[in-house]
């Protein structure tokens, strides 16, 4: 059984987003190994960026069951 890549798409974009998610996520971590030590080289610049920002008080942190809230007020609108 031959299937294209558009029907492989078509399938995966009718899953769940959770389950679209995990699909990204593992064919990225499926991709070159090289390219993944760069990406995390760059992530770890981006969150030690992010812990200095809070640290140092120019972004002010939002309580877990804040943000939350916030995220479904957005979604119902």
């Amino acid at each position: 059984m031959n299937i294209t890549v558009e029907q492989i798409a078509e399938e995966a974009l009718a899953l769940p987003s959770e389950a679209r998610a995990l699909l990204a996520d593992r064919l990225v971590e499926s991709l070159d190994p090289a390219e993944d030590g760069y990406v995390r080289q760059l992530w770890m610049v981006e969150a030690r960026r992010r812990i200095e920002d809070v640290r140092s008080g120019r972004v002010a942190t939002v309580a877990g069951v804040e943000a939350f809230a916030q995220v479904r007020a957005a979604i119902a609108r």
